[in-house]
């Protein structure tokens, strides 16, 4: 391991959500305006990850009054308060560019389900009989 990577891993964040591509998360931006300070929620749809380590980036994509708006985060800057996932998307792209020409519910996602647990079956067979 060398120096570079030494102070990366001093400087990453311990606990940082696992985002996917697609997922709709909500991200806590720590803002300072003149001697005020404020936190601002962005939320919107996951079209790119980039970067590891440190480095790591990625960029939401949300429409703001009509015209779409892509913001990039660094995934452990001391400016991000905090990422929370909202949902899930079904997706089998790396990157959601495509979604910059979709309009409206042309561009909706599909939310992927949580797998349902034995415990849950066994009710509905139960419910069944």
């Amino acid at each position: 391991m060398n120096l570079v990577d030494q102070i990366e891993a001093q400087e990453m964040k311990k606990k940082v959500p696992k985002v996917a591509i697609g997922d709709t998360v909500k991200v806590h931006m720590r803002i300072v305006e003149g001697a005020k300070e404020r936190i601002q929620i962005i939320e919107g749809v996951v079209i790119r990850l980039h970067g590891g380590g440190a480095r790591k980036t990625l960029t939401v994509r949300k429409i703001s009054f009509g015209v779409g708006v892509e913001r990039i985060f660094p995934i452990h800057s001391p400016r991000v308060e905090k990422i929370e996932i909202v949902k899930h998307a079904k997706i089998r792209r790396s990157k959601l560019y495509y979604l910059r020409e979709l309009k409206g519910k042309a561009a909706r996602l599909k939310e992927k389900r949580p797998p349902a647990s034995a415990k849950a079956k066994r009710k509905t067979k139960k419910k069944s009989a």
